[in-house]
Order: structure tokens, then C-alpha cells, then sequence
């Protein structure tokens, strides 16, 4: 008892101490105290504290990215409110954002998109809207069909209430930039009011990307004078940057002669052999071990939980098999 007033007591006054480092607009001054509660108040870093969205809010407006980064890495298998939950993944979402980490903001906006919800919230469209832009950074695409386990609140509203963002990944869809582009100038202000205009850009940057990217599909060698006019670039100066960075990102395989402006397009050299490609396999193991044996334990919980059997035994069909006669297998004429 004295445990839980405590941490009632500890949230109260986190909570009050944010509220005024938001008025001051001061940020920044809340980032290690806030942080230093949600370590007192967690009993594991497996534990979602009422606190989590509060200091994740406070790092995103003090674009603190790298001191959330350090909460965002723990897996969290433990929620009491589902709003925390909501909050944490879609400023979490937020931060990686920031960072450029597009394939953890995908997994942290993911979760907010389709975790349960009766009804339909705010979190989860401003969430889904980013969703779209950074699966298209990201990955290249869109899928326009939700998961099955998606809730049917958000299987219904999602796609209507985000219909700009569903029309540009439509367009992007289609590859043509100046259609994309003629596309977003449309709705600019949209994006804005959302504040997501800036992902939009980087929206465009990834379809020149991809654009480039199928070309190592199809040619093994090609002018940057020819890549430019291909993808819809302004100068093969400007292809060659996207060429040089991509390379770097390791998105794709190429040397770019510099005397006649030619690029080379290569076989991916990896051959998934060296350490540090064993010990990246065997961590992804032994998280998927971790997570199997998490999901076995609340398996087994709520197998034993009285309110799930009830509903559960109310759930079943009126009639069972046994509840009739067998059916004889032999007659005797």
C-alpha cells in the first residue's frame, strides 16, 4: 500500500513538474528528472510506467533524439493503461523519426495502428498518417490492407480520415514524380497543418531512390547523363549524389567511374558468413527464444484467468456434439 502511494505520489508530481517546464517552455530542463523517475518507478525495463509518454513528449520537444533512443530499445511487455501505450509507441515513432531510424518508427507506429481500440482515437490517425510516409521511406510502398489482427474500429475509419495520405501512396505508387510532385504542391497545406511536410519531402527523395534502384535490375551499366533523364532528376550531377548516398546506405552495389560518368551496378558482396553477421543472426535468435517463451507465460495466464473462461464458455456453440445421440455406425436387418 505505502509502495503504491508512493508511485501514485512520484507520477503526481512528475506530471505537475512537466506541465510547467512546457509553460516555461523549457523542455530541455525535464528530460534527466523525468528520466530518473521512470527508472525509479519500473520494476523492470520491461514495464510501461505512466511516465514513459511524458518523457518521451519532453525528449521530442527538446529534440533530446539520442536520451529517448536509450528507453526505446527495451522491449516492453507490460501495460497498465492502454493510452500510455498509445502515447509512448507514437512519440517513440516520433524520435526515431528524427533519428532517420525508419524501421523502428515503422514498428512503434505499427503497434499504435493496430493495437485493440473499441473506438477510433486521435493517436491512431495522427499515427497512421506517419505510418504511410515512412513504410513509403522506408520500404518503397504501401500495402494498403491492414493486418487481420487490426481492430475493426480502425479497419473501418483509418483509410477515410487519412484519404490525402492514402491518394499520395496511390500516386507514388505509380513512380512518375511530376505526378507526385503536382500531387503534394495540391495539398501542401494539408501536410502542413499536419505537420508532416517534411517527411513528405523525403517522400519524393525515396522515390527517386526506388526509381534508381530498378535500374540495377535492368542495366548493368549506365550514364549518370541517362539515370538522371530515366528517374526524372535535373543533371547527372544531381544523380550521382543520389547514386554516392545510396551507396553508402548500402541500398545499393555500385562504382561510378568518374572520367566518363559511368555507373557500374554490382552483386551484393555479403555472403553472410563473417562474425559480425553470426552474432547478428544469433541476437535476432535469442529475442525471438525471448519473446516465444513471453508469449507462452501469457498463454498459460490467460488460459487460468475466471473472466476469460467465462467469456469464453458463453462464446461457445449452443450445442456440442456430445449433446446428441451418436449415430450408429451398423445396422442389424
Amino acid at each position: 500500500m505505502l509502495t503504491n502511494l508512493f508511485e501514485l505520489a512520484v507520477i503526481a508530481v512528475s506530471k505537475r513538474f512537466k506541465d510547467q517546464v512546457l509553460m516555461l517552455e523549457v523542455p530541455m530542463r525535464g528530460v534527466a528528472p523525468l528520466l530518473e523517475a521512470v527508472k525509479k518507478l519500473r520494476s523492470s525495463s520491461e514495464y510501461l510506467t505512466a511516465l514513459h509518454p511524458d518523457f518521451l513528449q519532453l525528449c521530442l520537444l527538446a529534440k533530446c533524439y539520442k536520451t529517448g533512443l536509450s528507453i526505446l530499445e527495451d522491449d516492453i511487455f507490460e501495460v497498465d493503461q492502454p493510452r500510455d501505450f498509445f502515447l509512448y509507441c507514437y512519440y517513440g515513432g516520433m524520435i526515431c523519426i528524427g533519428q532517420k531510424h525508419f524501421q523502428k518508427a515503422l514498428e512503434l507506429l505499427h503497434n499504435v495502428v493496430t493495437a485493440p481500440m473499441s473506438s477510433i482515437n486521435a493517436i491512431a490517425v495522427e499515427a497512421f498518417k506517419k505510418y504511410i510516409l515512412v513504410s513509403l521511406i522506408q520500404n518503397r510502398q504501401f500495402s494498403t490492407s491492414l493486418p487481420k489482427y487490426t481492430s475493426s474500429a480502425a479497419q473501418r475509419n483509418l483509410k477515410t480520415l487519412c484519404q490525402p495520405y492514402m491518394e499520395l501512396a496511390s500516386s507514388y505508387s505509380s513512380g512518375k514524380v511530376s505526378e507526385l510532385e503536382t500531387y503534394i504542391q495540391t495539398n501542401r497545406e494539408k501536410f502542413e497543418s499536419d505537420n508532416n511536410h517534411g517527411l513528405v519531402k523525403q517522400v519524393v527523395s525515396s522515390m527517386y531512390k526506388r526509381n534508381i534502384q530498378r535500374l540495377t535490375q535492368t542495366y548493368l551499366t549506365l550514364s549518370l547523363q541517362d539515370i538522371a533523364k530515366i528517374v526524372q532528376l535535373s543533371s547527372p550531377k544531381e544523380a550521382e549524389m543520389h547514386v554516392l548516398q545510396m551507396i553508402q546506405d548500402g541500398e545499393i552495389y555500385a562504382t561510378i567511374n568518374q572520367k566518363d560518368g559511368m555507373v557500374r551496378f554490382l552483386e551484393d558482396p555479403e555472403q553472410y558468413k563473417n562474425c559480425e553477421m553470426i552474432e547478428h543472426i544469433d541476437s535476432s535468435i535469442q529475442r525471438i527464444m525471448t519473446l516465444s517463451k513471453k508469449l507462452t507465460a501469457v498463454d498459460e495466464l490467460l488460459s487460468c484467468d475466471p473472466l476469460y473462461l467465462a467469456k469464453a464458455g458463453r462464446e461457445r456453440q449452443r450445442f456440442d456434439f456430445d449433446d446428441f445421440d451418436p449415430v450408429p455406425q451398423k445396422f442389424n436387418i
